[in-house]
């Protein structure tokens, strides 16, 4: 199964795990569909009171939507299919607090789940960047849930970059993207370690914060997210320019800052 779901009913702690490593936890159609699922599925379970996000192996938390997934899309430019519109918790409506644990590579669509967590742990070999620019794709969703995050200018870095520059967790902790930094491989128990406190508090307080820090930024980023189909329908290259430049580009042509 491309999601995994575990509960520890003793600390009301679960963890969701992307299961596809050997893509790198890229999101396919399943997986989208699936992680739907699992956060709706949340919502009814009140044993649970925090979840755990979190990507299987250590190369990549997730590098956003599979390039083989086949999305069907209509011929008018006023309707735009995105199926990672639906693949985070607070497009679920779960008001569970959720803490993400990055290893490795977090990039392009791997935003719109760590747009919709709570804060952010990482292990110190994680990077993160956003490769639409690069090959001739505009960033919007993504852009849109990093500028919440982020200070403008390191958000619009990062994703006007392109492949050519990855953050460091270093970095991104400075920045304040990530809230905790660890040894490699040690951010899924440190982000247990702050879910398990999350959750021996009284839920219907947790909840309620949470939704408040979300009705914080809500007005803004669903104004920009109106804008965001008819920007990507606008500025996206032709399908046949977006081969050329995947294959011209060296993909490990970049540094990490």
């Amino acid at each position: 199964m491309s999601v995994r779901l575990t509960a520890d009913r003793d600390t009301g702690v679960a963890v969701v795990t992307l299961d596809r490593p050997e893509r790198l936890n890229a999101i396919d159609l399943d997986m989208a569909r699936r992680l739907a699922e699992v956060w709706r599925a949340l919502r009814f379970d009140d044993t649970v009171r925090a979840v755990v996000l979190t990507g299987a192996g250590r190369r990549a938390f997730c590098t956003g939507i599979d390039r083989d997934a086949v999305v069907p899309q209509p011929s008018s430019p006023y309707m735009l299919d995105d199926p990672l519109l639906t693949v985070g918790p607070k497009a679920n409506d779960l008001w569970k607090p959720v803490v993400a644990a990055v290893e490795g590579m977090a990039c392009g669509g791997a935003f719109y789940l760590l747009g919709e967590c709570e804060f952010l742990v990482a292990g110190a070999d994680a990077v993160f960047f956003d490769p639409h620019t690069t090959y001739g794709m505009v960033s919007a969703y993504e852009s849109v849930l990093m500028s919440g995050r982020m200070p403008y200018g390191e958000a619009a870095r990062m994703m006007l970059m392109g492949t050519a520059e990855r953050v460091s967790a270093r970095r991104a902790h400075d920045t304040g993207l990530v809230s905790e930094l660890t040894d490699a491989g040690g951010a899924l128990d440190a982000a247990l370690t702050c879910a398990t406190v999350i959750a021996g508090h009284p839920p219907t307080a947790v909840q309620g914060t949470v939704r408040a820090l979300w009705a914080a930024k809500e007005a803004t980023r669903a104004a920009a997210y109106a804008q965001a189909p008819h920007l990507v329908t606008l500025g996206n290259l032709a399908p046949d320019r977006q081969t050329d430049l995947f294959t011209t580009r060296r993909p490990n042509d970049f540094r990490v800052r």
